[in-house]
């Protein structure tokens, strides 16, 4: 699995879901070739609306939540809006302990989220 495999990003007009393909999210899992891919992928498309759907997803490194941070700065500059879901409670606690809940939208599930951004 090369890196590109690591997540899948689904968009329409201009809503993007981007998931992942694997249960760890790290710097030996490949967050860098992740990072690069979503980083590449804003800047062309410049989504309206984007969802990180988590499901499945059972840890993830601290440079998941910068790679996070990052895509929500790219968003906000020309007026996008991110949402997270799927997120499991042990995951979501690394949002709220580091006040990145405060930032970012959760939702149980992926239509809960786009619900919320329509």
């Amino acid at each position: 699995m090369t890196n590109l495999d690591l997540i899948d990003i689904d968009f329409n007009d201009e809503l993007a879901i981007v998931s992942f393909n694997q249960p760890s999210i790290g710097v030996a899992s490949g967050v860098e070739g992740i990072s690069k891919k979503l980083r590449e992928f804003v800047e062309k498309n410049k989504p309206a609306k984007m969802i990180v759907d988590f499901s499945g997803v059972k840890f993830f490194s601290s440079q998941t939540l910068g790679v996070l941070i990052e895509m929500w700065r790219k968003l906000e500059v020309y007026g996008g809006n991110m949402a997270i879901c799927g997120i499991n409670p042990q995951l979501y606690r690394v949002f709220r302990i580091t006040n990145l809940d405060k930032i970012f939208s959760f939702h149980e599930t992926r239509e809960d989220a786009i619900n919320e951004l329509a």
